[in-house]
């Protein structure tokens, strides 16, 4: 077994067997996301980034306790209750991803994430793009399309995967940064880029949501090292993924394993 082939689909996400998981975490991505758009017009620059956080994240958290009391949460905005270690059932949210692009008037490219871990799997996810109106989750899979017949790479704005060069020298594609990974995620899956490629740092709660719409829409994913990512973990740093469409990952796969 080679390093790239360590990322089945099995070993990230297998999907809830209810029905109202998967439709819960679109809901509630798109009420988070609602209540998100109606900010931007009453507040600006840091208020807004603060504030955009705090409410989102207390709406998120709300609804959970309303509708699945006995899930444990793990969200970038509150403390890290670590009974989830031993929980069944784990929500794993960004109550805003990529809050510095919500505040700058006009930006398309922040979102909020919603997934649900169970029994060592990602089990539901959704990823909503409020000021797109777009929304991708488990219950809603992206359709298949074709992959860009130019390879366009996207990578983040303020931290530019160290390996990128590399990368572009097995791979040659045109490298174009965005902000939020959630936003990242939908612009591969709706074929507008061929990868999604990060190695500059971050958690369980940027990268649950994004992996888990991408793998049930049939997307590939893995780390830069070709494992699969692990969630609901004592250490929730997860600092880089890789998000491609299934026709391109050979090439992309052999050049980051070249890279390494």
């Amino acid at each position: 077994m080679t390093r790239s082939s360590a990322t089945e689909s099995t070993r990230v996400y297998r999907a809830s067997p209810d029905p109202a998981d998967h439709r819960l975490a679109h809901e509630l991505a798109e009420a988070a996301g609602e209540l998100l758009m109606g900010m931007r017009d009453e507040l600006r620059g840091a208020e807004l980034r603060a504030a955009g956080d705090r409410r989102s994240n207390q709406l998120l958290l709300a609804r959970l306790a309303e509708e699945r009391p006995e899930d444990a949460i793990l969200s970038e905005e509150s403390a890290d209750d670590r009974s989830r270690l031993s929980a069944d059932r784990v929500w794993i949210i960004d109550p805003l991803d990529g809050t510095r692009e919500y505040a700058e008037p006009g930006r398309l490219d922040w979102a909020v994430h919603v997934a649900l871990w169970s029994g060592g799997h990602l089990a539901a996810g959704a990823v909503c793009l409020p000021a797109a109106d777009l929304t991708y989750s488990t219950w809603r899979p992206a359709e298949s399309c074709p992959a860009p017949e130019d390879p366009v790479v996207l990578i983040s704005r303020s931290r530019p995967p160290a390996v990128l060069e590399k990368l572009l020298a097995g791979w040659p594609a045109t490298p174009r940064p965005m902000g939020s990974a959630g936003a990242k995620t939908a612009t591969v899956l709706a074929g507008r880029a061929t990868a999604y490629v990060h190695g500059g740092g971050q958690y369980e709660w940027d990268s649950a949501a994004p992996v888990a719409v991408a793998v049930a829409s049939g997307w590939r994913v893995r780390r830069l090292d070709g494992s699969a990512p692990r969630y609901n973990q004592s250490d929730v740093w997860l600092p880089d993924m890789v998000i491609c469409h299934p026709d391109a990952a050979p090439d992309v796969w052999a050049a980051l394993d070249a890279a390494e």
